[in-house]
C-alpha cells in the first residue's frame, strides 16, 4: 500500500503539533519544511517521532558537499528519518547527503522534478531524467516526481527501477491519488489537510483513497 505522507507547512509550533497529533493514526510519515523549522526550531522533529510518524526534512539541500554533509548531520542528529536534497549541485554533493544518511540508517531522496507549474521550466523532460540517474549512481534511497504530471512519474520509473518516488502535489495542487497511488511509494499532501476543518478527517479521507 502506498505511504500517506503529511507535508505540514504550518509556520507555528503549537498549531503544528496539534495537527500531527490528530493526524498521525492516518498518515505514515510526516514532512517538514523551512517554514514550519524556521518558527519552531529542529527540535519539533523529535516531537513529532514521538507521535510514531517519522519525520522528513524537506530542506531541499543544494551546496557543496561539506555544507551538505554539516546540514545533513545536524537532521538526523534532531530525529528526522530522511533528508531531501537537489542534485544539481553535483554528485558529489548528493553523495555527501546519502553517507549521513545511511551512516544514521535514515534515507535520501533528490528531486527530480517538482509539482508546481514552474517546474517544467527546468526541472523537467531530459532534465528531470539526468537528475534521476544522479540519485542512482549515488546510492540515494529514491526521487522526489510529481503527481501533477503522472506521465512524468512513469518516464522516471524507468530511469530509477525499483528504487522509491515520493510524490507531492495530490490534492491542493490538481493531482489525484486514484491516477499515481499505484506509480509511487508515498504519496505527498499537505494543504488539502492541513488547511481542512477537520485535517484529521481528511487526512483520514486520503488514507482510505491510496488503497
Amino acid at each position: 500500500m502506498t505511504d500517506l505522507i503529511l507535508a505540514l507547512d504550518v509556520p507555528a509550533r503549537e498549531e503544528a503539533l496539534a495537527i500531527a497529533e490528530a493526524c498521525a493514526p492516518f498518515v505514515d510519515r510526516i514532512k517538514l519544511g523551512y517554514p514550519l523549522i524556521l518558527a519552531a526550531g529542529l527540535g519539533i522533529a523529535g516531537e513529532i517521532a514521538e507521535l510514531g510518524c517519522p519525520p522528513i526534512a524537506d530542506f531541499k539541500v543544494a551546496d557543496i558537499p561539506n555544507t551538505n554533509r554539516l546540514i545533513a548531520e545536524q537532521v538526523f542528529d534532531a530525529g528526522f528519518s530522511a533528508i531531501i536534497t537537489h542534485a544539481f549541485t553535483g554528485s558529489d554533493s548528493v553523495s555527501a547527503c546519502v553517507e549521513v544518511a545511511h551512516k544514521n540508517r535514515g534515507e535520501c531522496y533528490v528531486v527530480a522534478e517538482m509539482s508546481h507549474p514552474g517546474a517544467v521550466e527546468f526541472f523537467h523532460g531530459g532534465v528531470a531524467e539526468r537528475l534521476a540517474e544522479t540519485a542512482v549512481g549515488c546510492g540515494a534511497d529514491g526521487i522526489i516526481a510529481p503527481a501533477t504530471r503522472p506521465e512524468r512519474i512513469r518516464a522516471l520509473r524507468k530511469v530509477i527501477g525499483e528504487r522509491k518516488i515520493l510524490s507531492p502535489g495530490v490534492g491542493a495542487q490538481g493531482g489525484r491519488m486514484d491516477e499515481v497511488r499505484a506509480l509511487v511509494d508515498g504519496v505527498i499532501v499537505g494543504r488539502s489537510i492541513y488547511e481542512a476543518p477537520d485535517p484529521a478527517a481528511a487526512a483520514r479521507a486520503f488514507g482510505a483513497l491510496r488503497r
